[in-house]
């Protein structure tokens, strides 16, 4: 009988680690690689931020707090919720966690038994289907289309939905395509959901504010009020304020539902940082100036990226209406040859012929459920995006 639990063969380590790390290991050997593969904004975290954490720190609020975060993080999550979306909540609605992905974990935790299915638009953040093998559930995968934009359609959905499905999970700017669903658009699907009470609806928007060419962001339990009530609408500071490594996320739901997740993070990893709790709170409640020119400089590297991907041969780069990422497909070089000798078979010998060969990383497709694709994140500076860029349609250019 084996030491190790029999869940870790259904799960696999995430793709966007293991090549951001493949690609640290190149640049620490000396070799100039560029590294389009992790999803992390290069902008300092803002100072009115950083000054409300330095401030904690010198009250003494270093202490544990209540397993789920602070009462004025929590009050400043529902004032949030109320200024973006109208949608009104308490304090006991309200998860904070370790990090976006302890919400949605704790939320899976929670509610999945065997049997239960959860339905996954793909592409999909990589973690999704994992977390949901890890509570014992069954992903649903429905692959949406280059076509489409990415974006699931009512049918589909309606066509996927079983007696077993517990819950629909929503991204919306996506991660990894960047799409973002209109009003119109979220409001075929929430009518599809009205008509099937049985099906919970998990909705990350952890790129709201990451939105361009007048993209109006919106969430479910706004476009249909008729779902609050099975609705777990999750975010966190992570993207847009520039808040990675402070690991705070946060959830607003029905109050049965967060406090099991509370139950189950109580027992796990207990609060998030005090101090990053406290830099959270300033993060929701302070000045949201920056985020317009923020969004500014992503808009101009999105652009910059899109114009250059798509002049190569072989390759289609639409155009995204938020976060930081492009999904190009590469079917037009499916079957080419690297000067190495490598066949082009599928994205991952795309993605890994390219970091090998011309130094630069991104992730391929298959990671994210959908091939023959790759996924850039523009999060880094110009320069290094143009010099990527070159590198790749020099890179193609070589196929044979």
């Amino acid at each position: 009988m084996s030491f190790l639990s029999a869940t870790l063969s259904r799960v696999k380590p995430s793709p966007t680690i293991a090549m951001t790390a493949k690609a640290a290991e190149l640049k620490a050997a000396g070799r100039d690689v560029i590294g389009l593969s992790a999803g992390e904004p290069d902008f300092d975290t803002p100072q009115n931020i950083k000054d409300a954490a330095v401030a904690a720190i010198a009250a003494g609020k270093t202490k544990y707090t209540a397993p789920d975060g602070i009462p004025e993080l929590k009050q400043a999550v529902c004032a949030k919720m109320k200024r973006d979306h109208g949608l009104d909540y308490t304090l006991a609605q309200i998860s904070v966690g370790t990090g976006g992905k302890q919400t949605l974990y704790n939320a899976l935790m929670a509610t999945m038994n065997d049997g239960d299915e959860v339905i996954i638009p793909a592409p999909y953040w990589v973690s999704y289907p994992d977390m949901v093998l890890l509570a014992g559930g069954t992903p649903v995968v429905v692959e949406t289309t280059l076509a489409n934009s990415f974006k699931l359609t009512a049918e589909q959905l309606e066509a996927a939905i079983t007696p077993r499905t517990k819950w629909f999970i929503f991204n919306s700017p996506s991660n990894p395509t960047g799409a973002g669903y209109s009003r119109d658009e979220l409001k075929a699907l929430t009518d599809v959901l009205m008509r099937h009470p049985h099906v919970w609806i998990m909705s990350d928007d952890m790129y709201e504010h990451l939105a361009y060419d007048g993209f109006e962001f919106c969430t479910p339990a706004e476009v249909e009020p008729g779902l609050y009530d099975r609705t777990l609408t999750c975010n966190g500071v992570s993207k847009a304020y520039a808040m990675t490594g402070w690991r705070i996320g946060y959830a607003a739901g029905p109050v049965e539902l967060i406090s099991a997740m509370r139950k189950i993070q109580s027992q796990s990893t207990s609060n998030p940082c005090s101090i990053s709790q406290w830099a959270a709170v300033e993060a929701l409640n302070g000045t949201q100036d920056f985020l317009t020119p923020n969004n500014e400089t992503f808009k101009r590297r999105r652009d910059l990226v899109v114009r250059m991907l798509d002049e190569i041969d072989g390759i289609t780069c639409p155009t995204p209406e938020g976060a930081f990422y492009v999904y190009p497909s590469i079917a037009g070089l499916i079957g080419k040859t690297t000067p190495a000798g490598t066949v082009i078979e599928n994205d991952e010998a795309f993605a890994t012929a390219l970091l090998e060969e011309a130094d630069v990383a991104v992730v391929f497709g298959a990671a994210f459920g959908l091939s023959p694709n790759f996924r850039v994140s523009y999060a880094t500076s110009d320069a290094a995006l143009t010099e990527a860029c070159v590198r790749i349609q020099r890179f193609c250019a070589s196929l044979r």
